[in-house]
């Protein structure tokens, strides 16, 4: 089993900027030295698109795990009926990661990142727990123990939340002064 990890969220509604934070969060962490792990959440309905690639076609046969491997690189796809996110935080535990950012699971117990677009957005941040910074253009009054970035301060709030992640797993050492 692999060592323990951090876990950060990046929350948000649909076209709120996740994703392009998570691919900057990634290589950021990454570009520091961190083993980098990645979970998404498909929350727009249906399975994801699996592309075409073999293991696909196997998994679409009907295969319960498939998987293909080349230059060092394994792509999975698994059944995974009603499995809650613990039980795939799970699987990535054997991985050996220094930290597991996940995008969506907006209800998960995780220290998390809120990305606010709009006005109907603000609930979120009557909803959650474990939020750590809000990323936003909108004025909103300050929150006890919440870090307030704008979206041109993302380089700002990446580097924020790796400082959050790192402190976790006591890797404070790769941090530049």
């Amino acid at each position: 089993m692999g060592k323990h990890c951090a876990i950060l969220q990046v929350v948000g509604y649909q076209n709120s900027g996740k994703t392009r934070l998570m691919e900057n969060l990634i290589a950021r962490a990454s570009g520091l030295g961190l083993n980098v792990g990645s979970l998404k959440h498909h929350g727009h309905g249906g399975a994801p698109d699996l592309h075409g690639k073999d293991s696909s076609r196997h998994f679409e046969a009907g295969a319960a795990v498939s998987a293909a491997e080349g230059a060092g690189v394994l792509q999975l796809s698994a059944r995974l009926e009603g499995s809650a996110l613990d039980d795939l935080i799970q699987i990535y535990s054997h991985f050996n990661l220094d930290v597991l950012f996940i995008e969506g699971y907006k209800h998960a117990r995780y220290p998390k990142a809120v990305l606010i677009e709009k006005e109907e957005d603000l609930s979120l941040l009557d909803q959650l727990t474990g939020i750590i910074c809000v990323i936003t253009d909108l004025t909103v009054p300050p929150l006890p123990g919440i870090e307030f970035f704008t979206k041109q301060q993302v380089a700002h709030s990446i580097d924020f939340m790796i400082k959050k992640a790192v402190k976790q797993i006591d890797r404070e050492d790769i941090l530049p002064d």
